[in-house]
């Protein structure tokens, strides 16, 4: 049976990962902010936190990591071939994959803690 701290992280990671997929595969999405480059922030974002929490969740960062990873480059060729009014970059891409790292390091670093 599952406890109420088991539960409440895995609606949080189906949650992360339904907002990752609205984000990604919405038919047309502006990101403006103050800095050119806010849109490169919320692909790091939006791939670190799923990352992270479905790792936590599964036990299996480094796999989860490849999956997210491979989804990465997924999702941007959908964008370019598939969405219209939305385009591939190769810079998502490596966004993308900053946000992959940083969690899968995140993960790794917990599970050497003996805090998994």
């Amino acid at each position: 049976m599952a406890t109420n701290g088991q539960r409440w992280w895995a609606a949080t990671a189906a949650l992360s990962v339904v907002v990752h997929l609205a984000v990604l595969y919405w038919p047309v999405i502006a990101v403006t902010g103050p800095v050119s480059w806010t849109d490169k922030v919320v692909h790091v974002l939006v791939f670190a936190l799923p990352t992270y929490l479905v790792g936590r969740l599964v036990g299996r960062p480094l796999l989860v990591a490849l999956a997210f990873a491979a989804h990465a480059l997924v999702s941007e060729l959908a964008q370019h071939l598939l969405l219209p009014g939305r385009s591939g970059d190769p810079w998502d891409v490596v966004a993308d994959l900053a946000g992959v790292v940083l969690a899968t390091g995140a993960l790794v670093v917990r599970a050497r803690s003996g805090r998994w």
